[in-house]
This record gives C-alpha cells, structure tokens and sequence, in this order.
C-alpha cells in the first residue's frame, strides 16, 4: 500500500480489486442508478485523456462549480490524474466572487453543473484570458448555446476515448507521475476577515486525514454515506472524495438539495456530515412541525423526549443509565424516538458529524437524545481535521481530541496553535499569508480557546472577535450566537458590544419559515419577512427566546436591547460566507447606524430594503426597526 499515495491511484487499486463493487449512487427522475469501482475508473481514465486532449498538462489548475454529484468526483481525481490542481467552488458564489476564484487560480480549465452556472461563467468569459474551455454535465437549457468555449462532459469522454487510440498507455503514464506531494486541491478559506485565501492541499495530507477518519470511525465498504455538503469545503474532500476512495464507503448523491432528508432515509445512510446549519434546520423543523402536531404526538414527545435526555446526559457523562431508565429509555424509543429518527432519515446512522462553526452543545445533546452519535468536528482549510470527538467520550461543550499526529497548545494569548503531520503547502500566491500563519512550524488558528485537564481542545470563539464592556468584562458573542440558533424561531444572531459599550446587544434574523407558521397559528396577518420582522407578536416571542439564553449567562453578558433586522443575511451580499460563518466585521460596518441606535435612546430606525417580486422586478421599501427592551434579571 506504500506506493498508493495519490488519490487516483486508490481508485485504480479498487478497480482492480474490486471492478463489480457498487461506488457510487446517484438518484435520477425517481430512480436510484449505480455504478462501480470500474465504471468509476474508466469514466475517470476518459474524463483525463479528454483533458489531456484540451491541453490541461501537470500543474494546471480546473476550477468546477455544481451541486454534489459523481461527475464532481469524477472530473476532479480525473484532472489529479495527470496532475492537474483542483479548485472547489461553491455553487452560489455570485459572478464576481466567481472571477476573483478562477482569476487568482489561474484556472484553464472549468467544469461546470448546468445552465445557471454557464451563465455565470459566460458573463466573466471576457475577463479570463487564461480560460480555454468550460464543461457542463447537465445539458438541459444549452442545446441552443453557440458558444466555442462550450463542452459538455459526454462529448470530453468521446474526446478521451478518440486520444487513447493515438496515445495508448499515456494514462497509466501521466497517472504513475503522480506523487503524494503533488498538489491535489486548492481549498479557499471561508473569507471570514477578507477576501478567501487558496490553501495548497496535497494527496498525501488529504489521504492522512482520510486514513485518520477511517481508522478513528471504522469506516468500511458496508458504510452508506451520503454526499452532501460541497466538496469546495476540505471536509468533503477528506471523507466524500478521498475517504469514500480509500475505505471504499458507497457514495450516494440526492436527487436535488430539497429532496436530501427523503434521500438519506431511503439510502439508510450509516456515516453523514452536515454542517452546523444543516443541524439546526434540522431541530428547528422537528420543533416547528411538533407544535403544529395532533395533541396526542405533542403528549408522546413531551412525555418521552425528556427520557432521551436524560438517558444522553447520563451517557455523556460516563454514567450507566438505571434498569429502569433503560426500560423508559426502550419505550420512548418504540413510541417515539425511532419513528422520529426515521421521518428525519437518520435511523441507520452510525456516525455523524459536524463541523465548521460552533454549534450550541443543546443541539448535540438533542441528536444523543434520539440516539443519534452526533460528533463535533473542529480544523481549518489550512489544517483539515484537528480534532474530534471519540465514541466513549463525547462533551457537547468540545470539540474533543486532537487525532494522532496532531499537537495542539496555546499561545500566551490563548490563541490555538498546531502542529500537523496534516498541514497545508501554504496560500497560492500569498507568501506574507503563509508567514503570518506559519511560525516555528505552528500553525495560527486565529482562535480563542483551550485545552482542559482531560485533553478536550475547547474552542471559545475568534480571537478577533472577542470583545471587551467598558467595565472590562469579557465576553464571547459565539457562545451566545450559537445557544440563540437552538431556537426554532431564530435564524441568524449578531451579539454587539465592545470596550465603549456598557451593555451587549443583538441583532436578530428571524427564521421565515417558523416564524411564519407561528404567526399562522396565533392569526397574525403579514405580507412580506420585513413586515413580520417588525410585528409586535413577533418581538415579544424573540424577546422569549432570548430570556431563555440570558438565563444561562453571567449578567453582565446578557442581552439588553436586541432588534429583528428586516431582510435575510445573505452570502450575495457578503453578509455571510458561503460557509454560512457571519463576515462580523463587514456586517457591523453596514449596520452601523443600526448598532448605534441600539445604544441610544431611539425605539425605531428606517431602513431600506428590497423586495423581489415574482416577475423579476425589484423595488425598494422602507421599514421602521424597531429596537426592543429585554429583562435581564
């Protein structure tokens, strides 16, 4: 096994060991469609050749942009293969964050999804002097598109295929040059503090991490995964592409992102990685639809979900659950726990994990409540995994152990430091990024943590985004954020305060959908998010669900004031990531007339927003903020 240490190169080993092995699924108009080891491979082996055939040489860079899919995997250990560079962009980038990507990439080569993402690429074309071809694998709405640039994926494969009778053996050729310290992706940062920085990533540490997953987790050819989250994220890359390939768990992609719940549940997924949003859309369904339940399911759910909680808690704390808990615990289950974790897909899960952003311990101890092993993941693009929960010790206030081969202290500062096996080649094209980050062969996280007497890394919040009241005080605005999104009602949080400030604040997004369905039942009549934002009703029910978080801060962390913002963050507006991590300094700068007016004595403050109407037209509204009182004591 010492000489697979690139990614194609595993892939090749399960060919030839395993050709009529099932890889991958993918679901297609209602049915689900297999393929396998071999039809993997020699999809690859074309997809390559077909590159070659364009031009795409040794260190080239791809850049693909699509929903999670085998043709994703695929063209990407394709161009790997004969030592192409991917670059992983997430599909709701907007044009211009699109061409900062593949401009600062130096990307030759694009692969595409479907019209939506041509589109995108077609209005910078101009701009991308380096760009020679782009690639789409779902024709649908570009049968009439004459554009040269143009290539659908089925037509590089016949490419492929046409260059292997002039060319034989060049593929095994380019594909034995490849070594483990080959650059294999380029994973840019979430941006969180500017513009997204591109982290070289090598087969070898991909496959270290890939191997450190497997091995911690058992993952094995008897797992069912199911790819969800996008792979320009480093975590999808360590266990969708590289781990799926390395312990041979089948991947299997949903028919779209809407249809993802059903399609887990009817996969029977065993091994599942949602990001922290994906959890909390998760509870915040389950809560929603609870209080519009039939009396009698909202009886069983009060009645037995306690028990869930007690018997996790228990669990948790390294404590053997009583006969009778145990009893109690078998009858919630058959009564309620496990039609629960069916309807949510979840009832042959095995492991499941999240990671990065903080995500409220509340919300960890729900999933242990209904049986589900949830573990908190924590790393970096320039790091991958650094550490993570292990079976027999799992802390909802941690992110767990560093894994093997990864040394985590902190600085004076209490700044997380780390040194790993699994470490990054540096910034493409940023070599003062690297330095910044890089020193002494430690890694700096940028974040405040630390690590407690048991060995549990414990993650606080960003270092720059601590704050200080003007009485000194400490405090951190994740803790709090990430404790107010357990709340079915809320979707987003923005905790203020700072060294000239007496007191904290909070800017809220309230969350549409449940909110909506709220104000349905209590028959409080709205028209648009701006106008329910601002309802009276609703202020009083966010103020509720804050209280409930004060309660477990110290005082001088509690919320004061809070207002209900009148539009939805948004990644299109650089209000957020694509990670969905808040740009905190980028939104306190745009909201700063709000911010100062929740520290004044003003009640309410106009603002714009705009409303997109269903014909496409967009005009502007102007709705009063409201800024809202909460008892502290």
């Amino acid at each position: 096994m010492t000489d697979l240490d690139t990614i194609p190169k595993l892939l090749r080993e399960n060919y030839r060991r395993y050709p009529d092995t099932v890889a991958m699924r993918e679901k297609r108009y209602g049915v689900w469609n297999e393929s396998t080891w071999k039809e993997y491979f020699e999809d690859v082996k074309y997809f390559a050749l077909g590159l070659l055939a364009l031009g795409l040489r040794q260190g080239d860079k791809i850049s693909i942009i699509g929903e999670n899919k085998p043709e994703w995997f695929r063209a990407e250990v394709a161009a790997q293969a004969i030592g192409g560079i991917v670059v992983g962009i997430y599909t709701d980038a907007g044009a211009q964050e699109l061409l900062h990507l593949v401009v600062h990439s130096d990307s030759r080569i694009m692969v595409a999804h479907d019209q939506e993402q041509v589109d995108k690429i077609l209005q910078i074309k101009d701009q991308l002097p380096l760009l020679v071809k782009v690639i789409y694998w779902d024709p649908r709405g570009l049968w009439n598109y004459d554009e040269p640039i143009l290539m659908s994926y089925d037509e590089v494969i016949e490419l492929g295929r046409k260059y292997e009778v002039q060319h034989s053996g060049v593929f095994e050729e380019e594909l034995q040059k490849g070594k483990g310290d080959d650059l294999a992706v380029i994973s840019y940062t979430s941006g969180t503090t500017g513009l997204p920085k591109g982290a070289m990533v090598t087969h070898r540490q991909l496959i270290t991490l890939a191997k450190l997953g497997r091995d911690l987790d058992d993952w094995t050819d008897k797992d069912e995964y199911v790819s969800f989250v996008p792979p320009a994220w480093i975590t999808e890359q360590c266990i969708g592409i590289t781990g799926c390939i390395l312990s041979r768990m089948k991947a299997s992609f949903a028919e779209s992102p809407e249809m993802i719940q059903e399609n887990i549940r009817e996969i029977g997924a065993s091994v599942l990685f949602y990001g922290p949003r994906n959890w909390e859309s998760v509870v915040s369904t389950v809560q929603a639809k609870m209080s519009d339940a039939h009396r009698f399911k909202r009886f069983l759910y009060s009645f037995f979900i306690p028990v869930g909680y007690k018997v996790a808690d228990l669990r948790l704390s390294k404590e053997k659950p009583s006969p009778l808990w145990h009893f109690l615990y078998f009858v919630a289950y058959w009564a309620l726990l496990r039609q629960l974790r069916d309807k949510l897909g979840l009832l042959k899960v095995r492991t499941a994990y999240t990671a990065g952003s903080a995500i409220s311990p509340d919300l960890l101890r729900f999933f242990h409540a209904i049986g589900v092993s949830l573990k908190n993941m924590y790393g970096a693009s320039e790091i991958g995994t650094v550490s993570t929960h292990t079976y027999d010790d799992i802390r909802p206030e941690t992110a767990g152990f560093p894994l093997e081969g990864i040394e985590v202290k902190t600085s004076d500062e209490g700044e997380i430091l780390v040194k790993s096996i699994t470490l990054f080649d540096g910034y493409y094209k940023d070599e003062q990024g690297t330095r910044e980050k890089l020193k002494d062969g430690w890694y700096h996280t940028g974040d405040f943590g630390y690590i407690d007497e048991s060995g549990h890394v414990i993650v606080m919040d960003r270092m720059d985004d601590l704050r200080s009241l003007a009485s000194g005080q400490k405090f951190s605005p994740q803790y709090t954020e990430v404790r107010l999104r357990f709340s079915p009602y809320i979707k987003e949080a923005i905790i203020l305060g700072g060294e000239e400030r007496e007191y904290v604040t909070a800017i809220i997004n309230i969350d549409l959908a449940n909110v909506g369905r709220w104000a349905e039942r209590k028959r409080v009549p709205y028209t648009t998010f701006s106008d329910l934002s601002q309802k009276e009703a609703v202020m009083e029910l966010i103020a509720g669900e804050i209280s409930k978080v004060n309660r477990t801060l110290p005082q001088w962390a509690r919320i004061r004031k809070f207002t209900n913002l009148n539009k939805e963050l948004d990644a299109d507006e650089a209000e957020m990531t694509r990670t969905r991590k808040l740009r905190r300094t980028f939104v306190e700068d745009k909201y700063q007339h709000l911010i100062q007016t929740l520290y004044s004595g003003e009640s309410e403050l106009p603002m714009e927003s705009e409303v997109v109407y269903r014909d496409g037209r967009r005009a502007k509204i102007t709705t009063s903020v409201r800024i809202n009182t909460v008892e502290t004591s």
